[in-house]
C-alpha cells in the first residue's frame, strides 16, 4: 500500500480528519492554496476519474454531497469545488479526490519560478 491516502484511510499514516463516514473522509490539505483547502476523498481507491467506473457513480455522487455538507458545517458562504485528473491536469496523488476551497487565496511559493520556467519552455 504505497497510496498515502489509504494510509490515512487506515490510519497508518497521520491526517487532520475534519469528517468521516463509512465511504468518504475529509481532511486538510497539507499544502493549502485557500484558507480553507480541505480534501474530499472516496475510502474506495480509484486511481483517477479516467478509471471510475458506472457502478462509482452513487459514490461519486456522495463526494460531492458530503463537500456540501462540511461546507456547510463549516458556514462557508461560497466555495469551489475541484477535481485534478492525471498528472497534466494537476493530479499529484493518484487517488480520486475533490477540493474543497474557499477565503482567501495563498502566495505560493516559487510562483515566479515556476512563471519564468513554463515561458522559457513556450
Amino acid at each position: 500500500m504505497s497510496c498515502i491516502f489509504c494510509k490515512i484511510i487506515k490510519k497508518k499514516a497521520p491526517a487532520e480528519i475534519i469528517y468521516e463516514n463509512d465511504n468518504i473522509i475529509v481532511i486538510n490539505n497539507i499544502r493549502p492554496i485557500m484558507e480553507t483547502h480541505l480534501l474530499v476523498i472516496p475510502k474506495k481507491h480509484m486511481e483517477s476519474i479516467i478509471h471510475i467506473k458506472p457502478e462509482d457513480k452513487d459514490l461519486m455522487g456522495e463526494l460531492i454531497l458530503t463537500a456540501q455538507k462540511v461546507a456547510k458545517d463549516k458556514k462557508l458562504k461560497g466555495y469551489k469545488l475541484a477535481i485534478n485528473v492525471g498528472e497534466e491536469g494537476g493530479q499529484e496523488i493518484d487517488h480520486v479526490h475533490l477540493h474543497l476551497l474557499s477565503g482567501k487565496k495563498y502566495v505560493i511559493r516559487n510562483q515566479k519560478r515556476r512563471q519564468r520556467d513554463i515561458s522559457k519552455s513556450s
